[in-house]
């Protein structure tokens, strides 16, 4: 394992997290905003419904791991609402299978230490309302990712790519929005980046000096890729 240890936010979920680390993802976004504070771990599998998710939910989080996570991501359910096919393979879940596996891993997930927390992204409507209603049950914090979107302008061409996977724009609003979750959710420890400390933050006689330190931090603070003052001043 690699020192120092750092809390762990793991993002589990289908295609939507597979490719969230591609370039201006959701999932590269908080590894940016957390940098030096949190290792964001991505467990992402394009094509899964709910029902493989929960088959191996165990195998991804084993309950012995000398290590928890700190926060776990969940999306799934944008295959589970696809339509049946005929031969009755493929991704498709019945809704009430859909709640049904969502609620079992979320379960999971709360019994892997007590300091765990969770948020699911919810998915396309009908599958979106129920896993809202789920996480109301539960007590799970959620982002109504469905809503969110379609506040957007030409939301379908806006934020996303191809009709289903996030675009650039599609994937800043997602990242804010889980942002400002762990920013209002009364969790102890938070785990907003403000409130998390930086690793080897200590002033050192080999820091960057003077115009060259300022000129590093404003090179590009038109971009949210490389530059972190531009990211602490953006994302709350």
């Amino acid at each position: 394992m690699v020192g120092p240890s750092r809390p762990q936010i793991v993002l589990f979920g289908s295609s939507i997290v597979q490719m969230s680390f591609g370039h201006g993802g959701w999932g590269a976004i908080l590894s940016e905003v957390y940098a030096r504070k949190a290792d964001i771990i991505l467990r992402g599998y394009y094509g899964w419904n709910s029902t493989r998710a929960f088959e191996v939910v165990d195998k991804v989080f084993p309950k012995d791991a000398a290590v928890q996570p700190s926060l776990v991501v969940v999306y799934f359910g944008g295959n589970d609402s696809m339509g049946p096919h005929p031969s009755g393979l493929g991704p498709h879940v019945p809704l009430p299978e859909y709640v049904d596996n969502m609620k079992k891993i979320a379960f999971h997930l709360q019994s892997l230490s007590d300091s765990t927390r969770i948020i699911f992204l919810s998915c396309p409507p009908t599958y979106s309302d129920a896993c809202v209603e789920l996480c109301k049950e539960l007590g799970l914090q959620v982002v109504d990712l469905f809503s969110t979107l379609q506040k957007v302008d030409d939301w379908e061409t806006v934020c996303f790519t191809d009709g289903i996977h996030l675009s650039a724009q599609g994937s800043k609003l997602v990242a804010a929005e889980i942002l400002k979750v762990v920013k209002e959710a009364e969790w102890r420890p938070s785990l907003h980046w403000k409130s998390m400390p930086t690793e080897f933050s200590e002033d050192s006689p080999y820091d960057l000096l003077g115009e060259m330190k300022v000129e590093i931090h404003y090179l590009v603070k038109d971009s949210l890729v490389t530059c972190t003052i531009f990211i602490y001043k953006m994302w709350e």
